[in-house]
C-alpha cells in the first residue's frame, strides 16, 4: 500500500503554493455546499486536499498523518459544533501542525547586542537574505551591522558591501584577511563597541559533504558565540530540506530557519512541512529578489493567507510599523466630510509608508493574489508625481475645499513648472482628487459597524434604496473592481473583513475574523464614529485611487 502511494505521488504534477491554497479552499467550499455532511462527503474533501498537498511536494507520510488526524477529530465529535465548522476547523488545525513545530524561535532583545549567524548551502540566497534580515530590523528602529565572513566564494565581499550600501546598513569585511574566523570575531567585536543591537554574520555556503567548511562554520560559531544560528534554505530542494536541516543541526546549534525563493516554486509546500518536521521554527520567508520581498513567518497567518482568509497579523504589523494613527487629525476631518488636497497628500504618504502595495493587498481576505503584480512601480510612481505637484502648491490651493474652482490656467502652469511636470499632470491630479473626494462622500453613507454585526446587511436595500454593497462598488476603482470579480468578488472580500466569511475562531481553529475585523477597523478606520460612519476608509481610498494611468478612469 505504501509503494502504491509513493508511485501515485510521483505521477502527480507539481503545483505552486498559491495553487495549493486555491485547491484546499475549493475542497472546503464544495463541502460547505453539501446539504448533508456524511462520511462520503468528508472522504471526498480529504481526498481532494490530500491530492493537493502531494502535488505541492508534501511528504506522503505527513499527508497520511494529516488525513487520519482530521478523520479522528471528526469521528470524536461531541456534537457541540456544527458539522461543517468542525470539519473546517479540523482541517485548519491539522494543516497548522504541518507548518508549526511548536518550538519557539529566538527573539532579539532591545538594548543589547544580538549576534545572528547565518549558514546554508551554496546558491540558497544566503547573502541577500542577510541583507533582508538586517534591513527588516533597521526599519523597525534597531541599530544593525553586517559582517562578511565568507572568504570562500568570489564576489561575496563585494555583493554584501554593495547590498549594505544600497540599504544604508553598517558593514564590516576584509579583502586582505583570509581567515573567516578572524573576520567574524573582529567584526562582531567592532559592532558591539558601536552599540549595534543586531549583528548579522554571513558565512560561506557549503554542502553536506564538505567537512572542512562545516568545521569552519563550527569555529566561527565558537568565536562569535551567536545568540541565534539561522539556516537559510532554498525552497527548491523540497522534501530534501529535512535531511539538510538535520545535517546542519548536527554540527551547530541551528535555532531557526529562513526559506527563500517561495515566490512560485513547485516544492515550497514540501520544504515548509519538511523543515517543521525537524522541529526547527521558520522565522522568515523570502518571496522575491527585492529587499522588500521578505516576510516574518507566522504559521497561522501564513495558512490563513494561503486559504484566502487574509493575513491580519501581518496587516496589523505593517500598519503599526508605518505609524498610521486612525485618531490623527486627517481622519477626524474625513469623519466630518472634509477632504482637501492637503488631506490627500497626507493620505498618500500613509499609503506609500506601507511599502509595496501588492504585498499589502495580498494580506486582505478575499483579495486575489497578485492583484497589482507588475503595476506596483507604476502605481507608486504615479502617487509620487501627485505629491511632487502638491509640493509646488501654495497653502490656499492645498487647503481650499473647492480647489477646482480656483485652478486657473495660470495656477496650473505655475504648479507644473515648479514641479518639473506638464500641465496635463496637474489636470490628472485634480481628476484623481475629485474621485477621492467622491469616494469619501460615498463611504460616509456606509455603515461598516452594521456590516460587522450583520454581513447580510451589505446586500440589502431599504425602501428601494441601493444596498451598501452597491454603494461600496461605486466607490471602488472600476479596474480594481473588475480584478476582484465584480460586485460578487467585492462582497466576498468584505465578508472576510467584517467576519462574515468562513468559520469563526476556536481553540486551534480558524481565526476569529470578526475580532480581527474590529482591530483592523480601529487601525484603518478614520471614517468611524460620527453619523454611524464605519471604518475601512483608508482601505477604500486605496482601492478607489488605484488603477488607471495618469488618473484617468
Amino acid at each position: 500500500k505504501a509503494t502504491v502511494s509513493v508511485l501515485y505521488w510521483l505521477t502527480l504534477p507539481k503545483m505552486v503554493l498559491a495553487e495549493l491554497g486555491g485547491q484546499i479552499s475549493t475542497a472546503l467550499s464544495n463541502l460547505s455546499r453539501n446539504t448533508a455532511i456524511d462520511d462520503a462527503a468528508i472522504d471526498a474533501m480529504l481526498a481532494d486536499i490530500s491530492r493537493a498537498l502531494l502535488m505541492a511536494d508534501v511528504n506522503v507520510k505527513l499527508v497520511g498523518q494529516f488525513r487520519n488526524a482530521v478523520k479522528t477529530k471528526v469521528t470524536l465529535d461531541d456534537g457541540s459544533q456544527g458539522k461543517k465548522k468542525l470539519v473546517q476547523n479540523a482541517v485548519f488545525a491539522e494543516m497548522l501542525r504541518l507548518l508549526d513545530p511548536g518550538t519557539k524561535p529566538y527573539v532579539p532583545v532591545r538594548g543589547r547586542p544580538n549576534v545572528v549567524m547565518t549558514v546554508g548551502l551554496q546558491g540558497s540566497g544566503k547573502t541577500t537574505t542577510c541583507t533582508k534580515y538586517a534591513l527588516y530590523y533597521q526599519r523597525k528602529g534597531w541599530k544593525v551591522g553586517l559582517v562578511c565572513a565568507d572568504t570562500f566564494r568570489a564576489g561575496a565581499y563585494d555583493q554584501l558591501k554593495q547590498n549594505a550600501a544600497k540599504s544604508k546598513l553598517r558593514f564590516y569585511g576584509s579583502l586582505t584577511e583570509t581567515d573567516p574566523v578572524v573576520i567574524a570575531r573582529e567584526g562582531v567585536a567592532k559592532f558591539k563597541e558601536d552599540g549595534c543591537e543586531i549583528i548579522v554574520v554571513d558565512t560561506s555556503g557549503r554542502h553536506k559533504q564538505e567537512t572542512s567548511l562545516f568545521d569552519e562554520m563550527k569555529q566561527i560559531s565558537d568565536a562569535t558565540e551567536p545568540d541565534d544560528i539561522i539556516f537559510v534554505m532554498d525552497s527548491a530542494i523540497g522534501q530534501a530540506a529535512q535531511d539538510q536541516a538535520l545535517a546542519f543541526k548536527e554540527k551547530v546549534k541551528v535555532g531557526s530557519v529562513i526559506i527563500t525563493k517561495l515566490d512560485g516554486h513547485a516544492k515550497g509546500g514540501g520544504a515548509l512541512s519538511a523543515v517543521a518536521a525537524t522541529k526547527s521554527p521558520i522565522i522568515f520567508i523570502g518571496t522575491g529578489e527585492h529587499f522588500e520581498d521578505f516576510k516574518a513567518f507566522q504559521p497561522k497567518s501564513f495558512l490563513s493567507s494561503l486559504l484566502g482568509m487574509g493575513d491580519f497579523a501581518g496587516l496589523m504589523e505593517k500598519l503599526e510599523d508605518a505609524g498610521i494613527d486612525h485618531k490623527s487629525e486627517i481622519y477626524q476631518r474625513l469623519a466630518d466630510g472634509v477632504f482637501t488636497l492637503r488631506d490627500m497628500y497626507e493620505h498618500l504618504q500613509n499609503i506609500l509608508s506601507l511599502g509595496p502595495m501588492g504585498q499589502f493587498m495580498d494580506m486582505l481576505p478575499g483579495m486575489p493574489k497578485g492583484l497589482l503584480k507588475g503595476q506596483e512601480a507604476e502605481q507608486s510612481n504615479r502617487l509620487k508625481v501627485f505629491m511632487t505637484l502638491m509640493d509646488s502648491m501654495c497653502d490656499k490651493e492645498l487647503d481650499h475645499s473647492q480647489v477646482k474652482k480656483i485652478m486657473t490656467p495660470e495656477r496650473i502652469a505655475r504648479i507644473s513648472k515648479g514641479a518639473g511636470r506638464s500641465p496635463m499632470d496637474v489636470q490628472d491630479l485634480l481628476k484623481a482628487y475629485v474621485k477621492f473626494e467622491e469616494m469619501v462622500k460615498k463611504m460616509g453613507k456606509l455603515n461598516f459597524k452594521q456590516m460587522a454585526k450583520d454581513p447580510a446587511s451589505m446586500s440589502r436595500g431599504t425602501h428601494g434604496s441601493q444596498s451598501q454593497m452597491q454603494q461600496l462598488a461605486k466607490a471602488v476603482n472600476p479596474q480594481v473592481l473588475k480584478k476582484l470579480g465584480g460586485q460578487a468578488g467585492l462582497a466576498n472580500m468584505m465578508k472576510g473583513l467584517t467576519g462574515g466569511g468562513g468559520p469563526g475562531g476556536g481553540a486551534g481553529g480558524m481565526p476569529d475574523m470578526a475580532q480581527l475585523a474590529q482591530q483592523m477597523q480601529g487601525m484603518m478606520g478614520g471614517l468611524g464614529g460620527k453619523g454611524g460612519k464605519g471604518g475601512l476608509g483608508n482601505l477604500a481610498a486605496m482601492m478607489g485611487g488605484l488603477g488607471g494611468k495618469g488618473g484617468r478612469r
